[in-house]
């Protein structure tokens, strides 16, 4: 019996033992469990973070790019728009982030401003620092208020590739071409209209893509990103001579608005400004140049935009080497950051308005002309009757031209916009109702567009002293 008891008591003490065991290690594994669902949704939630409210310092391709401004335009939908404005030789869609209160299509009195990058498929840093702005607008909209005004006042367009085909076939050098031009070997900053030569060359995809894109949306402002230097490059880019050939400089009829807008990123930027960042052999004065003085260049984004779109643009080279490693980034988003905000706060230079009839209808391609600015493609109004002229402040005489009725003039007194993020406002109405416009009406086309070169600079059969300069200066081009 005392044995039947002892065995009994053993048999008790083992399973019960084993029923502990079991226990203890059911709890184990559900907390192992849990560990690894906790372990998952935190890494989840890092990379989350990481591709939506942060962004690495590294290159992106374009795939990772794609994936990036979808998932920012998904979580911030109520003041972006994500679209693409044409694709590459490749196929590469060439897309674009809107930031606005209504980023989806223009309203009256918002102006437009645009940024764009990468256009040489090698200069990699402008590629960088848009993603890296569109990170901080995004993630200080609301809680800053400078980002807030600048996004609530404007709608902003950020292309942070032109070249997507170049960049995946760029090499890691800072100074060679190799990935320069794009898929068909063209050199996308040569590709555009020029407005002093013929050029009957069909357009790149790349280049048309922006062309159409720049006549959909009235843009006033813009920059496009290269590298190779720290300068900022205003136009015009090219010359033939004519009357705006200035010692050297290829001046157009708002230089002075150029030449503040091209000090407003250089003295913005932590070294730009100091002119001779590169070791180059020619200093520029307060780091900024005129592009004709620097070198000839024909077919030329930024003055294709001035002359055809009604868009002041300037050329920001933002790095002196061309794809530098990536431990200099971070140094180099920190020297651009205040430069591309303060430039993006200009777009409210000037003034803007609409042209009315005496009906009240907006009236379009009327002619908006400001005294002693004899601009080669006159600046006219869009289908909603509205203007945008950026000027400095001051006094300035403003005509007004509508086919078939007397000009309407008058002296308005210019403010400083961009410290209240907001242009003056004035309206001008015509005298007379306007049944249509003439699309062949002269007003509509571009005075005096091309200038030819005089007959004697083409005369001679060989190079004469300043051909071979030009010649030489456009070889330097190629490595710019």
């Amino acid at each position: 019996m005392e044995e039947h008891k002892r065995l009994w008591s053993v048999l008790k003490l083992r399973t019960e033992t084993l029923f502990f065991e079991k226990k203890t290690a059911d709890l184990r594994r559900i907390a192992r469990t849990w560990v690894m669902f906790l372990l998952s949704v935190c890494l989840f939630c890092g990379t989350l973070v990481s591709s939506i409210w942060g962004l690495e310092f590294r290159y992106h391709d374009s795939a990772e790019i794609e994936q990036y401004l979808k998932a920012v335009n998904k979580n911030y939908s109520s003041f972006t728009h994500l679209h693409s404005i044409g694709k590459s030789v490749e196929g590469r869609d060439l897309w674009v982030l809107v930031l606005g209160r209504f980023p989806t299509q223009h309203k009256i009195g918002i102006p437009e401003f645009k940024y764009v990058g990468n256009m040489h498929g090698n200069e990699v840093v402008g590629r960088v620092l848009l993603l890296h702005l569109i990170n901080h607008l995004t993630s200080n909209y609301m809680t800053d208020p400078i980002i807030t005004k600048l996004i609530d006042s404007s709608r902003i367009h950020i292309l942070p590739s032109m070249n997507p085909d170049g960049f995946e076939a760029s090499s890691h050098d800072c100074v060679y071409s190799v990935g320069r031009f794009n898929k068909n070997g063209i050199d996308l900053n040569r590709n555009f209209p020029d407005a002093f030569m013929e050029d009957r060359r069909p357009r790149e995809p790349e280049v048309q893509a922006v062309m159409n894109w720049v006549h959909s949306e009235p843009f006033i402002l813009s920059a496009n990103l290269h590298g190779g230097a720290v300068v900022a490059s205003y136009p015009y880019d090219n010359s033939n001579g004519g009357a705006e050939l200035q010692k050297g400089f290829s001046i157009s009829p708002d230089n002075d608005i150029f030449v503040h807008l091209a000090k407003t990123y250089s003295f913005n930027h932590t070294l730009m400004h100091k002119g001779n960042n590169c070791d180059q052999t020619k200093a520029f004065k307060d780091g900024i140049t005129n592009g004709y003085y620097w070198y000839a260049l024909p077919g030329g984004m930024q003055d294709y935009n001035y002359v055809w779109g009604q868009c002041l643009e300037i050329t920001l080279e933002v790095s002196c080497c061309k794809y530098p490693p990536i431990t200099e980034l971070p140094g180099l988003w920190a020297a651009n950051k205040p430069a591309l905000l303060a430039y993006m706060q200009q777009v409210h230079l000037g003034v803007k308005g609409q042209v009315f009839d005496s009906n009240g209808s907006p009236i379009q391609n009327a002619l908006v002309e400001v005294e002693g600015r004899n601009n080669l493609c006159p600046f006219k109004t869009d289908k909603n009757g509205e203007y945008y002229r950026l000027l400095l402040p001051g006094n300035y005489k403003l005509k007004v031209t509508v086919p078939g009725q007397e000009p309407i003039k008058t002296t308005l007194h210019i403010p400083d916009g961009p410290e209240k993020f907001s242009a003056l406002r004035y309206d001008f109405i015509a005298p007379r109702p306007v049944v249509s416009a003439d699309p062949s009406d002269p007003t509509r086309a571009c005075t005096s567009r091309i200038r030819r070169l005089p007959d004697r600079s083409r005369a001679a059969p060989g190079l004469h002293s300043g051909g071979l300069f030009l010649l030489i200066l456009a070889l330097c081009r190629l490595l710019l």
